[in-house]
């Protein structure tokens, strides 16, 4: 006897699951939960097996190195010349150096453009046992019986085909067409920032590590990648954008040449459009729904300018497999396994989302940032703390922590007797 949310294995379903949009969250789930038993079709809308995200920071910050590990894919990222992503932040006060500082070697991802990285994990995807790649099938609609979802309408190069399932996971982006589907709605944060990207190559930047600009409200970046690219990002306020609709080589050349220790770009090759994302709000949705689950950027998009997209969906496959596989597979109770998940998710990107969706008024630092910011451009082990933060190893509550604000309040105190005692005196 079984109730909404637990079955048994049985013959009603194609499949246990089906994923929509195999991207990085929606192959890694596909590998992860196949080597967990359950059987898994993988739904890309796009018949090209090279396919990749074009938009996009191209960064794998450090909290996605275990789920690449469980992954198998290190290797294959290092063969590829995927670049280990140490990272320097400027700031008014200076830069942040967290590598220079002493101490272990820090945590890191890697930057790795989505041309090469999107192919690799894909094509494990399809080589995994229990793992059905259906490229160019695009969901149109849903399969719901009693208030849940138990499957997806596609169009295929076959024609239209049905697959029913245990769980439907909408792996498809902030515009979701699986949300859509299943009318779960998007709430919406305004980002008063926008975004040109080009790829450079032959760009020496210092130390060979990536390089991002606070500017207050103005951003900058350029994160080093492989085979020689690096991508550079101007972010500016959106009151700037008119300049650059106006001209936009002459206004992205002029922006990134009066950055502090400007990347020398009229001295590399640009190879790539300059590439604009003129309105990109945040975007969340509540990560489950009956027989639905959403990863990745369909669950959360976040601003852009902090290169996190791509590790929070590698790890929001893990939260959904460790939630949801025995129940997946028919040795449980989904519903509750879906709520758990939910829970994992909102308990882990909650507090990012809001300081993201606050910081992307664009407006200065508040207080509590000035503190934290000016304090890790002066004393390294802060630095270091602030990299464990960029790099989501730990979230707002640990970074803001009161040892943490008590350490920088007495650096930025010491550091103030120590201009006021060198500062000239009359006689």
């Amino acid at each position: 006897m079984t109730g909404a949310g637990s079955t048994e294995h049985d013959t009603e379903h194609d499949y246990d699951v089906v994923i929509s949009g195999a991207g990085l969250a929606g192959s890694a789930a596909a590998i992860l939960l196949a080597r967990r038993g359950v059987r898994v079709a993988l739904l890309e809308r796009r018949s090209d097996p090279g396919a990749y995200k074009v938009l996009c920071t191209h960064s794998l910050t450090a909290n996605a190195y275990p789920v690449l590990d469980e992954l198998g894919l290190i290797p294959a990222l290092e063969e590829a010349g995927a670049v280990r992503n140490e990272a320097r932040w400027y700031t008014r006060w200076g830069w942040i150096e967290p590598g220079a500082a002493p101490g272990p070697e820090l945590p890191y991802g890697y930057n790795v453009r989505r041309s090469t990285l999107d192919p690799i994990i894909r094509s494990r995807a399809g080589q995994t046992p229990g793992v059905d790649l259906l490229l160019g099938h695009q969901v149109t609609g849903l399969i719901q019986e009693g208030g849940r979802t138990v499957g997806v309408r596609a169009s295929t190069p076959q024609g239209e085909r049905e697959l029913r399932a245990r769980l439907v996971v909408g792996a498809d982006g902030k515009d979701s067409a699986v949300a859509k589907h299943a009318g779960v709605p998007a709430r919406l944060h305004e980002n008063t920032r926008f975004a040109y990207f080009a790829h450079f190559r032959g760009l020496p930047l210092p130390g060979g590590i990536a390089h991002t600009w606070f500017l207050e409200p103005d951003m900058a970046y350029a994160f080093p990648n492989d085979d020689g690219v690096t991508v550079v990002a101007v972010v500016p306020d959106k009151k700037r954008l008119p300049g650059f609709r106006k001209d936009l080589e002459g206004s992205f050349t002029a922006f990134v040449r009066a950055l502090p220790e400007a990347p020398p770009i009229d001295s590399a090759e640009r190879v790539s459009k300059i590439i604009g994302v003129l309105d990109y709000p945040l975007v969340d949705r509540t990560p489950a729904a009956p027989g639905i689950a959403f990863i990745g950027d369909a669950a959360l998009t976040s601003d852009p300018l902090w290169g996190v997209g791509c590790g929070w969906a590698l790890e929001s496959a893990t939260w959904l497999t460790e939630a949801v596989a025995p129940a997946a597979a028919g040795r449980g109770d989904l519903d509750r396994a879906l709520a758990a998940y939910a829970r994992t998710h909102q308990r882990r990107m909650r507090g990012h989302q809001f300081l993201a969706a606050d910081f992307a008024k664009a407006r200065p630092f508040n207080p509590l940032e000035r503190l934290m910011f000016s304090a890790a451009a002066r004393d390294g082990s802060l630095a270091r703390h602030m990299h464990r933060f960029g790099s989501r190893l730990i979230g707002p509550m640990r970074f803001l922590n009161p040892v943490a604000i008590a350490q920088a309040s007495a650096v930025n105190i010491k550091h103030r007797a120590t201009a006021a005692g060198s500062a000239p005196t009359d006689r």
